[in-house]
């Protein structure tokens, strides 16, 4: 019996409602979306209709107040379908969570367009030439006349084509190093905001990225929500639930990719039997079963550390580490199974496959795993 992680009752409620919209308005909808090239903005909305936002957000301002396991499970279930779709709500969400606890009372009036997905929301940390580096940003906000004039450029930006709250991260004083980084949030719309793309991407145009360019975009004292020395010390400290919802979606991701090829090999008819009848068959899927089992106890065990209040930066390395890998290679052999018809766009597979290589670039990329675990292991130096 697959191991299944503790969940309130209320948080049972929103995974199964997760696990019905996925299968019901996400998955038939995810090969158009990718064919035709259409970010999803009408089907977010129909999903925070159907309560799946604001997962991190508390009850007393309109979320749903779930813990990180919770939320894991309803991005499991959603993954299942669409791995762009879901990651676009995971990072609105976690932008809602970061304006509930860090924003002002002026900011956190966004919340209710927010959670209704009226208004999107991204987080703009990485740049053309910083990704994995994060302290290393160029975009500048220079301080000008009593407030500070944003200047620069990001890149690989979570629903850049449609977002219109941006948490910016700059650099306010380079002789500070990360310290001097400062957050801000301000609307897309502003005067000097220009977006780039959205990238054209294999398997990921739900996910709407692209850039953003500043050009002498004025700010004020109004428009922080994160001082020096305190937004990078955030924007670090949300990174092992991000990568905890990564091998939550490629948890989601293998259990679609076996459950059809699953159905496929005792359907399809081989040599007077079923495909599935073939021994070699047969010990592909029980791999890919052995990975995936092994996949949802890395993740939701980091999941409920997080939970616990306690350090889970190796749990959730280990959990981003080897839900991407195993990933990658089951779903291949998922496609595998099924032959040529495992290729065909209509089949959810080889969607899958792509959002799992994009799964090794988020939050980290792979490497970057195994730097956090060797440095634990053998100390910094």
């Amino acid at each position: 019996m697959a191991f299944e992680p503790e969940l309130t009752a209320r948080e049972r409620e929103l995974a199964e409602t997760a696990r019905r919209f996925a299968a019901e308005e996400v998955a038939p909808r995810a090969a158009v979306w990718e064919r035709d090239r259409v970010y999803p903005n009408d089907v977010q909305r129909m999903a925070a209709e159907a309560g799946l936002t604001g997962l991190m957000v508390p009850h007393d301002m309109g979320g749903q107040g779930a813990s990180l396991t919770g939320a894991c499970a309803v991005f499991e279930a959603l993954a299942s379908a669409c791995m762009p779709f879901t990651f676009s709500l995971i990072v609105h969400d976690n932008l809602m969570g970061s304006i509930a606890r860090n924003g002002t009372d002026a900011q956190r009036e966004l919340l209710p367009a927010m959670l209704g997905c009226e208004r999107i929301g991204t987080f703009l940390l990485t740049e053309p030439g910083a990704g994995s580096d994060a302290a290393a940003i160029a975009c500048r906000a220079v301080p000008d006349g009593g407030g500070w004039r944003l200047e620069g450029e990001k890149a690989w930006i979570s629903s850049a084509a449609h977002a219109d709250i941006l948490s910016v991260y700059a650099q306010s004083d380079s002789d500070k190093g990360w310290r001097g980084i400062m957050g801000f949030l301000i609307d897309a719309g502003r005067e000097g905001v220009s977006r780039v793309g959205p990238y054209d991407l294999a398997g990921g145009h739900a996910l709407g990225a692209g850039g953003f360019r500043f050009e002498g975009v004025r700010l004020t004292a109004s428009d922080v929500m994160l001082p020096q020395e305190k937004a990078f010390r955030a924007a670090m400290s949300g990174i092992d639930a991000a990568r905890i919802f990564v091998g939550a979606m490629c948890v989601g991701m293998m259990r679609a990719g076996l459950e059809r090829a699953v159905d496929y090999v005792k359907q399809r008819p081989a040599f007077g039997g079923r495909v599935g009848d073939f021994q070699g068959i047969q010990w592909m899927l029980a791999d890919v079963e052995t990975d995936l089992e092994a996949s949802r106890l890395l993740t939701y065990r980091a999941a409920a550390l997080v939970d616990a209040g306690e350090d889970a930066t190796r749990a959730a390395a280990h959990a981003k580490k080897f839900a991407t890998r195993a990933a990658l290679q089951r779903l291949a052999d998922c496609m595998q199974v099924m032959g040529a018809n495992g290729f065909r766009l209509e089949e959810p597979a080889a969607r899958h496959l792509a959002s799992a290589k994009m799964a090794h670039y988020m939050d980290g990329a792979t490497e970057i795993q195994n730097v956090v675990l060797s440095r634990a292991l053998l100390g910094r130096h």
